[in-house]
Order: C-alpha cells, then sequence, then structure tokens
C-alpha cells in the first residue's frame, strides 16, 4: 500500500478519478464510493476526502471527466452538415449513441441531486455550457429577432427534448412514444422546433 507521501495531492486526485471511471464502467454506479476508490489506488478513505471535499465532490469531479469525454464524443461524431437540420441531427445522434455505449458514464451524470443551497461549482457549469455551446452555435445563424439569452434558452429547450428521447431509447420505453425510432423523433423534433424558433 502506498504512503501518503508517495504522490501529491493532485497525484492523488488524479489517480482517484482514474479508478473511479474504471470502477464505473465495470461495475456502474452501485460500486462508486470513497471505500472502494480509496482501495483501489491504495490510500485511505481519510486520504481522499484531504483531496475531495465529500463523495458529492468526488462524483461532481467524475462527471466533469464524463463531460469532457461527452464533448470529445461528440467532436469526433458530427462534421460540417449541409444545412442546421443536419448539424443539429447529427449532434442528437451522437449525444444518444454515448449514452448506448457509455450508459455508465452517462446515467450518472443525471443521478447527483442539486437544489437551491447545493449549487453546481463554476468549473462544472462551464464544461455544460461547453456542451450547450454546440448547439448555440447552429441556431444562432437562424435566430433573426432572437436575442443571445433567448438563444441560449432555446438550445437548453431543444436538448432537453432530446434527453427526453434518448431516455425512452435507454429504458427500452419507445414504444410509449408510439414506437418510432430515435432517429425518426429527433426528425420530427428538430424539424418542428426549427420551424418555430425561426419566425
Amino acid at each position: 500500500m502506498a504512503r501518503r507521501s508517495d504522490h501529491s495531492r493532485e497525484e492523488i486526485k488524479e489517480m482517484a478519478l482514474e479508478a473511479a471511471v474504471n470502477i464505473l464502467e465495470n461495475e456502474g454506479s452501485k460500486g462508486i464510493s470513497a471505500r472502494n476508490v480509496a482501495k483501489a489506488i491504495g490510500y485511505t478513505v481519510g486520504t481522499l476526502y484531504l483531496v475531495f471535499e465529500n463523495q458529492r465532490d468526488m462524483l461532481l469531479h467524475l462527471n466533469a471527466l464524463s463531460l469532457d469525454d461527452l464533448d470529445a464524443w461528440l467532436e469526433e461524431h458530427t462534421g460540417s452538415g449541409a444545412t442546421p437540420t443536419e448539424n443539429l441531427l447529427q449532434l442528437a445522434d451522437a449525444y444518444i449513441s454515448y449514452a448506448v455505449e457509455k450508459s455508465a458514464r452517462w446515467n450518472l451524470l443525471f443521478e447527483i441531486q442539486v437544489d437551491e443551497s447545493n449549487e453546481l461549482p463554476d468549473w462544472y457549469l462551464m464544461r455544460l455550457g461547453r456542451l450547450f455551446g454546440r448547439v448555440e452555435s447552429i441556431l444562432s445563424p437562424l435566430a433573426k429577432q432572437h436575442g443571445e439569452l433567448e438563444i441560449q434558452r432555446a438550445a437548453r429547450v431543444l436538448w432537453a427534448g432530446v434527453h427526453g428521447i434518448c431516455m425512452l431509447k435507454i429504458r427500452q420505453r419507445l414504444t410509449l412514444a408510439g414506437g418510432q425510432s430515435p432517429n425518426e423523433m429527433t426528425k420530427m423534433l428538430v424539424d418542428n422546433f426549427l420551424e418555430g424558433f425561426g419566425k
């Protein structure tokens, strides 16, 4: 077992998060605990809490890595489509494919409860903003009379719709939406959304 002096705090943090990712991908979110992560890196739980405020903080840092991973996935699985519709559909398809391929990481993104007294830190919100920025950049040329705030809100509303379709796919509940495929549903969602947004 490693001694505390073997690694710096930053190194312990990196080791812990790497171990947490491995546990998450192999055992799911139920396997994630301070005890399991500490054991995986050869340190005590007390040492782990020298680099994280608590388990929620550790999970937020783990989710931040997943947001970075999702952003890289979207970059890799999308291109420059001929139309805004094609670009949005590529993003939607890539988002859904990430949820399917990396379901444990995707699920954990939505398992941490947040209320007014438990706000997300700025470094986490920055990553969310980067993801929403992909949608905003597609919507901006179509905005016409819409201002920046309206574009930001529209991007989040559209994402919420795609996320709902994604949830139906992951939970195998597509029959609740008439048995349409995710592609058919996202196409209808994007087409109707853009028609209304462009007015």
